[in-house]
């Protein structure tokens, strides 16, 4: 596929086959984080795996709000970061996982983000001291994400390109447009 038609197909999917995803895809996943760009080359990111079914129910379980569908995926990747290595740590995690994403989706497999820096669990504390206690996450590590991995038990047509917002786009100048 295409680096467009993976731009063009990929959505958030949060229904998933009770089907486990391959070693030999989730080694390409795991490649295609690990060559993510990275601000001065510092690499702040690191990345947990996860498959166990009693681990992904309770991650489910994150956030007040938003991460119940957690369960039912085969595979999700928590991405962290060490702050004191970068200064743009959140930015170069969020490029990583947009990197799984396109790859999930370049592989057959449905994806969606969870958010999980600044968002609150429901026991009043932080989803992130939630993971980070679930999976023994060390102390100087921020908790940016989970990604919920597996094949799509929906299916979800990509955004049409004319509800695409080119009303935010300009050119050379803020409010000048092309053309």
């Amino acid at each position: 596929m295409d680096f467009f038609e993976v731009l063009r197909q990929r959505r958030s999917i949060r229904r998933y086959k009770r089907q486990p995803v391959e070693p030999e895809k989730i080694a390409l996943l795991t490649e295609a984080a690990l060559r993510a760009p990275s601000s001065r080359a510092l690499n702040p990111w690191e990345f947990i795996l996860v498959d166990r079914g009693d681990l992904l129910a309770k991650l489910s379980q994150a956030k007040a709000d938003g991460s119940s569908f957690l369960k039912e995926a085969p595979l999700a990747v928590v991405v962290c970061a060490d702050p004191a290595k970068c200064d743009v740590w959140i930015e170069d995690t969020a490029i990583a996982s947009l990197l799984i994403l396109l790859a999930a989706e370049a592989l057959g497999l449905g994806s969606c983000w969870i958010q999980i820096r600044e968002r609150r669990h429901g026991s009043g504390g932080t989803a992130e001291e939630f993971v980070r206690e679930v999976l023994t996450i060390p102390q100087n590590l921020k908790v940016e994400a989970i990604i919920a991995l597996g094949y799509p038990a929906e299916r979800r047509p990509g955004h049409p390109k004319e509800e695409l917002q080119f009303e935010k786009v300009f050119t050379n100048m803020y409010g000048q447009r092309s053309g």
